[in-house]
């Protein structure tokens, strides 16, 4: 038991940093180990995904289709976490193990990292960039490069154009509760979502990418516009002690009765809809019934008449 007097406290023994790095991370330093350990931020990132895709290995790294093709927001959460560790060099240009980060990699060698290495572990920059490109075009829709890397090759870029939805509802909900910010987005991008509104009063999140900064900048990454509408949120103390879909039920028909306030909120999301724009309604719960969004969405519904929320 821990002593709480000052002189006399016993501190807790330091955590080591191999026990603190997790699976995830282990296998984002082996990789980065079998392809010489030290590479440029986006061979590295193309690489990763390639490996995760097709190795017949747990993928622990999720991506979404980003202004250089495929991305893991998570990857680069995991990396700033390796660099406060001594683990990866604070290089901003390149992936690089430290001496530390070379013996523990070491000791993990992976065998299906190796034999990756070995097919991909020299390609690089445009012609690796191109070869994710054709593979997968998905994560080459939002491309700022994909009519330079593909110079020439039609049926790539067609590909490509095809793979961007559209068309979507004008109108869909959705709950980031058991979702990493990766899945998150592909979601709404398969949607045809154009705008993220945040109807959270406060938007901040223990949960990684959910806050509204990283959220704004992530919804920009991949094309997607961000609105936050905090007169649409419920303040934090009327959501204690929720335990039952009848305390749900109840909040909501408060909230229901405060929405008539909150009319130039509500005529903002349907301007937007008017522009063409589709909007996706967006707070934690994963289930539409219990958060306050499928009020709004249902208000919505009343004014525009013949319009049909989608829960996403």
């Amino acid at each position: 038991m821990r002593s709480l007097s000052g002189k006399n406290r016993v501190q807790d023994p330091p955590v080591s940093v191999e026990a603190s790095t997790s699976g995830r991370q282990r296998q984002l330093l082996n990789l980065l180990a079998a392809v010489g350990g030290r590479i440029g931020n986006l061979d590295f990132q193309k690489l990763l995904f390639l490996y995760c895709q097709g190795t017949g290995v747990r993928a622990e790294y999720e991506f979404v289709p980003y202004k250089y093709g495929a991305f893991s927001f998570t990857s680069y959460a995991d990396r700033r976490k390796l660099v406060e560790r001594g683990v990866l060099a604070a290089d901003e240009q390149h992936w690089e193990l430290t001496a530390e980060g070379r013996k523990l990699a070491a000791r993990w060698r992976s065998l299906s990292a190796g034999e990756f290495a070995a097919q991909y572990g020299r390609l690089r920059g445009d012609a690796l960039v191109a070869d994710t490109y054709r593979r997968f075009p998905y994560y080459a829709s939002r491309s700022e490069i994909a009519g330079r890397v593909l110079r020439g090759d039609d049926a790539a870029l067609r590909r490509i154009e095809e793979a961007r939805t559209k068309h979507g509802r004008p109108l869909s909900t959705i709950g980031y509760e058991g979702r990493s910010l990766e899945r998150y987005l592909n979601r709404l991008l398969l949607a045809g979502v154009s705008v993220l509104c945040d109807v959270r009063r406060n938007p901040i999140s223990r949960k990684y990418g959910f806050s509204k900064s990283t959220l704004r900048a992530a919804c920009q990454g991949v094309g997607l516009r961000y609105e936050h509408l905090p007169e649409l949120g419920i303040e934090s103390e009327r959501r204690q002690d929720l335990n039952t879909q009848a305390d749900y039920d109840a909040l909501f028909a408060e909230y229901r009765k405060t929405l008539p306030r909150a009319q130039a909120a509500l005529a903002s999301i349907e301007g937007w809809m008017a522009a063409g724009e589709r909007v996706a309604l967006t707070c934690y719960e994963e289930a539409p019934q219990r958060c306050h969004r499928h009020c709004v969405a249902e208000a919505l519904e009343k004014r525009a008449g013949g319009l049909t929320a989608q829960a996403l």
